[in-house]
């Protein structure tokens, strides 16, 4: 094999581990992005049921179906966003999960029960924590 030939080769082989530590560093870097966006919903739903809670005590009827809603809404995005294929038990356990709490929310809206949404809170708290290991763990 002529120097050249051996260049060109050396070359592809570089160009192929760049690209694979490109597709590495894209992949991992979705991986931390989506244990963010995670973090940054179960952060909002705090933030919204605080304002639940708000609306609950001034009796504004208005806010509190908008916040309610709102929280509602991010634990349905983040039921749709399960893989029950591959991720199985733990999808399923996290599905009844949020089901669970959309119902809490759904009675703290209508009963104007802020233990309800206060049992939410606990639960997304614990979630969060347990996110936030994962993102640690993956540093």
């Amino acid at each position: 094999m002529t120097t050249e030939e051996l260049l060109k080769q050396q070359q592809a082989t570089d160009e192929e581990n760049n690209s694979a530590v490109q597709a590495y560093k894209r992949n991992n870097l979705h991986i931390e992005s989506k244990i963010k966006l995670v973090e940054a919903l179960y952060e909002g739903i705090l933030r919204f049921n605080s304002n639940l809670i708000k609306a609950i005590e001034e009796n504004d009827v208005e806010a509190k179906v908008e916040w309610a809603n709102k929280s509602s809404s991010i634990f349905i995005e983040l039921m749709n966003a399960l893989d029950m294929d591959s991720e199985g038990t733990i999808a399923q356990y996290l599905q009844g999960l949020y089901s669970q709490q959309l119902q809490y929310l759904f009675e703290a809206n209508r009963d104007n029960d802020i233990e309800k949404v206060e049992l939410v809170n606990k639960v997304v708290r614990g979630l969060l924590e347990a996110w936030r290991e994962v993102a640690f763990e993956q540093k």
